[in-house]
């Protein structure tokens, strides 16, 4: 099976009240994990590579992983662009290969983002890509996305349909409450589903995607800070609001710092118990295998997308 789009992937999962994972991916032990995961719960997946992973592995090692990753599971997926902040930019990843991009020209006027937006998703369409597209502006750091708490806004409802129809996106990433990084909330989190409720009336059947949304899982905290690491206040997006949203409007819902705490976490007590190892093989193993864990918990509990391939 060669990769896929995004479009048929969301239109069942709109009408089956689920969402698809889409994992970032940036060496072969995170894509091998996720992949195995996926094959062992039958689940459709969205490999997805930000700007900094592509200079950080270089697109054609990138492109090529992904490929055996296909070849291997025959399951359906989709190569995604996360968060392209220029027309170029998501030009070169269509002419790489991927199947969906985002445009990120949220941190432009409306009217920029509307021009900018309809720009990708002309090339895109002539190429049968699909484009994703942000509406709303996440706080948050993480890898070339950073934004401060004052510079954050909610996805205003009354927007979306004219951006929609101007632009010709595929899906829209809306600002609710979520936030990149691990370090998402100093309190309790607080989603606006009254905003997710509402675009979803203006937008009926529309795909909805959610960024910042991994829920820094106490049980990796606990062992980056038992083996010498200092995460202490990190917080994420509670599991059960998620698995709410995904039973939504929200057909797509990222997740990339829980990949990087599950990692870190099984190569930090690997390391405590065994310092005298040094083959990459000894650490790195027990790191793609909690990668694993992890996404195999997300696809059934947060996701709900096992046995949707």
């Amino acid at each position: 099976m060669p990769l896929v789009n995004t479009k048929d992937m969301f239109k069942k999962a709109y009408a089956g009240g689920y969402a698809i994972g889409a994992f970032n991916v940036n060496n072969m032990e995170l894509i091998q994990g996720i992949v195995g995961a996926a094959i062992e719960e039958n689940a459709p997946l969205i490999l997805q590579v930000s700007s900094g992973a592509r200079k950080y592995a270089n697109p054609i090692y990138l492109r090529k992983l992904v490929e055996a990753a296909v070849e291997q599971s025959g399951l359906p997926i989709a190569l995604h662009l996360d968060h392209g902040d220029t027309y170029e930019l998501c030009k070169s990843a269509i002419e790489d290969g991927f199947t969906s991009v985002m445009i990120d020209a949220s941190h432009h006027s409306f009217e920029e983002n509307i021009k900018i937006t309809r720009e990708v998703v002309r090339l895109a369409h002539d190429k049968g890509v699909d484009v994703e597209a942000e509406l709303g502006r996440l706080a948050g750091i993480e890898d070339d996305v950073n934004v401060s708490a004052a510079d954050a806004s909610y996805t205003n409802p009354a927007q979306v349909e004219e951006f929609v129809s101007k632009t010709g996106v595929d899906s829209l990433a809306i600002a609710i409450g979520t936030s990149h990084g691990a370090f998402k909330f100093k309190g309790e989190a607080k989603l606006r589903f009254d905003i997710l409720d509402e675009v979803s009336k203006r937008l009926p059947g529309f795909p909805i995607v959610l960024h910042g949304a991994s829920s820094v899982l106490p049980e990796y905290v606990k062992i980056i800070n038992d083996n010498g690491g200092s995460m202490a206040g990190a917080k994420g997006v509670p599991e059960d609001m998620l698995r709410r949203a995904a039973s939504m409007a929200v057909c797509k819902i990222n997740i990339d710092s829980d990949l990087r705490m599950a990692c870190t976490a099984a190569i930090r007590k690997h390391f405590n118990e065994n310092p005298a190892h040094f083959d990459p093989r000894q650490y790195l193993g027990p790191a793609r295998e909690l990668i694993k864990q992890c996404v195999k918990h997300k696809l059934v509990n947060v996701l709900g997308c096992n046995g949707k391939a």
